[in-house]
C-alpha cells in the first residue's frame, strides 16, 4: 500500500482535482484505537484496485484536517473511517469493521 500522507487542508483541493480523473480514498486513522489499527492492517494486506490513490490521515496529529474533511465531504466524523471521493464528492463512506478493500472495489465497479 502506497499511502499519501494527508497533512494539510490544501491537499483537499488536490484530492478534488485528482478525483475528477480517478477516484481517491481517504483513510481517517486513530493511532490510539485498536479497531482503527485492525482496519488499516486489513487494507494493507488486501490488493488495492488499479489506479486508486490512497490518502492516510492521522486523526490525532491532524484533528483540524479531519474536521475539514467531514465538513467538505458532508459526512459525519467517525474513526476509523474510509471515504471514496469521485469528482470532488464523497460517493461512499464506511467506518469501523465495515472498512474492507472488497467494498471499495465493489463501489468502484458498481
Amino acid at each position: 500500500m502506497n499511502w499519501k500522507t494527508l497533512t494539510s487542508e490544501d491537499q483537499l483541493q488536490e484530492i478534488n482535482t485528482v478525483s475528477a480523473h480517478q477516484p481517491v480514498v481517504i483513510f481517517k486513522h486513530s493511532t490510539r484505537c485498536s479497531i482503527s489499527s485492525m482496519a488499516k492492517a486489513r487494507l494493507e494486506r488486501a490488493t488495492a484496485p488499479e489506479g486508486l490513490t490512497f490518502y492516510y490521515l492521522d486523526l490525532i496529529a491532524h484533528r483540524d484536517i479531519s474536521g475539514k474533511v467531514a465538513h467538505s465531504y458532508n459526512v459525519e466524523h467517525e474513526s476509523p473511517q474510509i471515504l471514496l471521493i469521485h469528482n470532488g464528492v464523497c460517493v461512499y463512506d464506511e467506518s469501523h469493521n465495515g472498512i474492507r478493500m472488497e467494498e471499495i472495489a465493489d463501489r468502484l465497479n458498481g
